[in-house]
């Protein structure tokens, strides 16, 4: 399986549609790296430019990975050993397609019920062919309209039962790879 996520900081939107970067949250990381590992993600690429955001996600890999909390948590440890760092969109597209020997189908997910979604049955069976994917989460209020155009796809948005929509990108981001990878028996 070739699949890899992307959570992207840069950029986004903020409730006013404007353009923003956003902040990288402890949680963000710990939750979709444990989802990524737990589905066989290769890579949990988090996506940002701000020098102050890579420190921050440099230390708390450091404190998991070769710290007090490499030996406190050993599944801690092996969840967040997928996450790799890109200062942008387009050095994550790079990085991807060098490391697949090919662009991969690159995949991004919307609040937003786009005319023309590609339905999970239909991405599963892409990924289970063998086809790299790249899936891209947005932080803040969603992905910039620029980069949302860009992409190959984009998947449906999670409806719950009534007209609430406000899910966090971590549960957002389990609930698709169960879709997209989970065992179907």
């Amino acid at each position: 399986m070739q699949v890899d996520l992307a959570l992207i900081h840069y950029p986004v939107c903020n409730r006013n549609r404007e353009i923003i970067g956003s902040a990288v949250t402890n949680l963000d990381l710990h939750d979709i790296a444990r989802a990524g590992r737990t589905f066989g993600i290769d890579n949990y690429y988090i996506v940002t430019p701000f020098a102050d955001q890579q420190q921050l996600v440099r230390e708390i890999l450091e404190h998991w990975q070769t710290g007090y909390g490499a030996g406190y948590n050993v599944h801690r440890k092996e969840a967040l050993g997928i996450i790799r760092l890109c200062d942008d969109v387009a050095g994550l597209y790079e990085e991807v397609t060098a490391k697949w020997r090919k662009r991969p189908i690159v995949l991004a997910t919307s609040a937003a019920d786009p005319e023309n979604a590609l339905a999970y049955d239909e991405a599963r069976t892409m990924i289970l062919a063998g086809e790299p994917v790249l899936i891209l989460f947005g932080t803040g209020w969603g992905m910039a309209p620029e980069l949302l155009a860009e992409v190959d796809r984009l998947l449906p948005p999670i409806i719950g039962t009534g007209n609430y929509n406000h899910l966090s990108v971590r549960s957002a981001a389990a609930i698709i790879l169960d879709r997209l990878l989970g065992d179907r028996c």
